[in-house]
């Protein structure tokens, strides 16, 4: 068995329900080098984080050449699992986000985000497109015999205002089914805070859900009284170490 195999087996494992994993993103190999020394027992990217230290916007705008050579730094400074945010995918259809998710995990990837926003006709992909996209990912990663974890983000939360989330509730959890039946092993909510509205997408997902930890979010350790099975910080941290450098910055050349 491989070492990417049993890597991919034990980050899947990782995601229980009550007892979540905690991602803290990173974005180069530097950041992972760090994240790893704290303990970390997986790490992701967070394509927001990865395209700022760039120079690039989010949004699929820094080429996907260079995002995997980034990624492949990061997998050669750790042997933690670690997964990477592909946004949508990479491709106008579901064959070319095969090809993406299959140039990740030959890069040391073993998984991956996989998003529904949809950039060119916007705001989200109808469920069965997306669907589709999510199958491709998934046959993908079986022709390269790796278990790769597809975490399925829906945006259904993220592109509402918090007043609209609870009817929203029967949406998200209906994509969540679909991307299960396409393959999926994890559904990704950010923008959802709401405690109630967090429970009941628990209660309904036949997949382990992940919450976006931000200062308006539940704590981790209420998360997991929730049922929650991972929490990602997405780009809490570079926000975080940009800050920190500027006022240091400031300080010095004063």
């Amino acid at each position: 068995m491989s070492d990417q195999v049993t890597k991919a087996q034990t980050f899947k494992a990782l995601h229980v329900p009550g007892n979540p994993i905690i991602l803290f993103n990173v974005w180069d190999a530097g950041t992972a080098k760090a994240v790893a020394a704290s303990g970390a027992k997986a790490l992701a990217t967070g394509s927001w984080s990865v395209a700022a230290a760039h120079g690039f916007e989010d949004g699929e705008h820094m080429p996907f050449d260079l995002a995997l050579t980034n990624l492949e730094r990061i997998t050669a400074a750790t042997d933690l699992p670690v997964t990477i945010d592909l946004e949508s995918g990479y491709g106008a259809n579901p064959d070319e986000v095969g090809s993406t998710v299959a140039r990740a995990l030959q890069a040391g990837a073993i998984g991956c985000n996989l998003e529904d926003s949809a950039r060119e006709t916007g705001p989200l992909r109808a469920i069965s497109e997306q669907a589709a996209r999510l199958k491709g990912a998934r046959q993908a990663a079986e022709r390269l015999s790796i278990p790769a974890f597809l975490n399925a983000r829906t945006d259904v939360f993220l592109i509402a205002p918090a007043d609209a989330h609870e009817g929203l509730v029967a949406e998200a959890l209906e994509r969540g089914r679909a991307y299960a039946d396409a393959g999926a092993d994890g559904f990704f909510v950010p923008g959802l805070v709401d405690e109630t509205l967090i429970a009941r997408i628990v209660e309904g997902s036949p997949l382990p859900v992940n919450i976006m930890a931000s200062s308006s979010a539940p704590s981790a350790a209420r998360l997991a009284e929730l049922g929650v099975a991972r929490v990602s910080h997405g780009p809490g941290p570079y926000r975080m170490m940009m800050k920190a450098l500027e006022n240091a910055a400031r300080a010095a050349l004063l």
